[in-house]
């Protein structure tokens, strides 16, 4: 019995691009296209020619798509004109498309008060824009704009509508939820009576987030009737105000938990992650940790009670298969944790033999209770497991810092100047001092720290901070609270990142605290690097000029020809 299929439809480079914050140039968004074709979207909706110049180039530019139908979007004709002298109109059915997705009103209340013309006028406007890219040979998608609110004030008009576009030959007539105030179970019942009424044409749904119903409206539209049979979203769910349905969420919800066939075989399924996280990096935006399915939160476990089941047999606390979308599991270690969470970390750390396991756990606890937080901070619990088992190399050990930091006013009355750091760190039986200079505290410490130890450990040379985060644990105390500083680090050559933590009433020594964990780390362990883990996507050129960004969940590689 052969599956039902769900056509997908990416709207990513045109709605997805109306949201606050996401830009793409021309090129980003040719790398995107050819992306989505690779992963197995049927439709890509690449923006409106003629609305923009940037929108025209993507059309006449654009590498051709060996899957995907490129798809161009406009609206309507305008009232009071014939469809063929309507320039707007013109510009998209000129475009070196095939396929076309037409804006038209469905709600008398937008008839009326935003086109101002009789409702009879814009059936017209329907049939005959619709008439005319049919005559061009066009594959037509009427976007039923407001169809949900307009069936709500007056069904018969909106049904009108949809049947006018329907009968003037358009192929697709896709709903859309344009306010996106509408509830699952108002899809469900307007969707099923408009498939009722009209019992030969075939549906999309388009939904946005207002009401955080995206991707269930999506998902209770083509459960309604069989004949939806197509879904639009974004990468992401990116879109004007709250934005659209997310794809990224709903293709392993349709394959996986619906049986659907989307056209994104099991092989392209495993790059979900590296799709989903390439965008984020494209944008220069980080990644929601918690999105479903792909974050970094997807799967992972705290809690000692969990985790215990879930290492027996993961389904106990997981819904699907991490690796079935790219993505993989995490066992964190926490003042939550029991002997499962640590005995898996030590495991994936390459820490084995000998080793006190109650005496890393009660340390971790106790430091947990005075601020410490090794919630993600891998780097931290590996350093304080090898040595409370007595197995930390003597590497090194700061014995002393002294830092200086002043600025005084210049000529354009802004404030100027530099902070300066000493670092006397010991080596065995030998010590060294050094100094560094920086643009606050923070840096001096970190160029003291490297001038000392890099002649010795020029890996070290490689390992740079890429993110820096301070929380004040008790803020009664005014400016002598404690703070926990959290760093993150990143190896330049392999592009692994790990977290280590400090605390401290001295911002300034726990952020010390933080950096010596993280060199540790790097010298102790960094041959778990590539096993234990992720690697940060990154944007790079490649000698094949493709650009390539690298997924955090095991080497993936989506490629594009730019």
């Amino acid at each position: 019995m052969s599956k039902r299929r769900i056509y997908l439809y990416d709207t990513t480079l045109r709605d997805g691009l109306q949201g606050r914050g996401v830009d793409l140039t021309l090129e980003d968004r040719f790398t995107v296209a050819q992306w989505l074709n690779s992963f197995g979207i049927a439709y890509i909706e690449g923006g409106w020619p003629g609305s923009s110049p940037k929108d025209t180039a993507f059309f006449d530019q654009c590498p051709p798509l060996d899957k995907a139908r490129l798809t161009a979007f406009g609206m309507t004709q305008r009232a009071r004109l014939e469809a063929k002298n309507d320039e707007v109109l013109m510009a998209v059915l000129n475009s070196p498309v095939n396929t076309v997705c037409l804006v038209g009103k469905n709600s008398i209340v937008h008839v009326l008060d935003a086109l101002e013309i009789p409702p009879e006028e814009n059936l017209q406007l329907i049939t005959d824009s619709i008439r005319l890219s049919v005559s061009l040979g066009k594959e037509v998608l009427f976007d039923a704009e407001h169809v949900f609110d307009g069936y709500k004030a007056d069904p018969e008009y909106t049904l009108a509508c949809l049947k006018a576009a329907y009968e003037s030959g358009a192929s697709w007539l896709v709903l859309c939820d344009t306010n996106g105030g509408t509830l699952p179970h108002e899809i469900d019942k307007i969707v099923r009576e408009i498939a009722q009424a009209l019992p030969k044409a075939r549906f999309g749904i388009h939904c946005h987030n207002d009401t955080g119903n995206a991707v269930a409206n999506s998902l209770m539209a083509v459960m309604a009737s069989p004949q939806v049979q197509m879904i639009q979203g974004t990468l992401n769910g990116v879109g004007e105000r709250c934005g659209n349905a997310d794809l990224v969420t709903l293709i392993p919800t349709l394959a996986q938990k619906l049986g659907y066939d989307t056209g994104v075989t099991d092989e392209n399924l495993v790059n979900l992650k590296c799709l989903s996280q390439s965008f984020d990096a494209l944008r220069d935006e980080d990644p929601n940790p918690q999105a479903p399915y792909v974050g970094e939160s997807a799967f992972t476990h705290k809690a000692g009670l969990h985790v215990s089941a879930i290492l027996k047999n993961p389904p106990n606390y997981e819904h699907t298969e991490p690796a079935s979308v790219g993505n993989r599991r995490a066992i964190l270690m926490s003042d939550k944790s029991g002997l499962s969470n640590l005995r898996h970390n030590l495991k994936e750390l390459g820490i084995n033999g000998d080793i006190n396991e109650t005496a890393i756990l009660a340390a971790l606890k106790q430091r947990e209770f005075e601020g410490f937080s090794y919630d993600g901070a891998l780097g931290s619990f590996a350093v304080l497991a090898l040595r409370e088992s007595g197995r930390l190399h003597d590497y090194f050990k700061i014995a002393s810092f002294h830092v200086t930091d002043g600025k005084k006013r210049n000529a354009q009355d802004r404030l100027e100047g530099s902070a300066r750091a000493r670092v006397k760190v010991r080596m065995g039986k030998s010590s060294i001092t050094a100094r560094g200079n920086g643009l606050g505290p923070v840096h001096a410490l970190d160029s003291a720290l490297r001038n000392a130890l890099v002649e010795l450990y020029p890996e070290l040379d490689g390992v740079h901070l890429i993110d820096y985060r301070v929380r004040i644990l008790n803020p009664s105390e005014a400016t002598g609270a404690k703070t926990r500083v959290r760093i993150t680090s990143q190896n330049t050559t392999s592009g692994v990142i790990w977290e280590t933590v400090g605390v401290s009433t001295d911002i300034i020594e726990a952020s010390l605290q933080a950096l010596e964990d993280s060199y540790l780390f790097k010298l102790a362990l960094a041959h778990v690097e590539q096993r234990a883990l992720p690697r940060r996507p990154t944007r790079a050129q490649s000698p094949h000029g493709t650009v390539r960004h690298n997924d955090v969940c095991g080497g993936a590689l989506i490629a594009a020809p730019v």
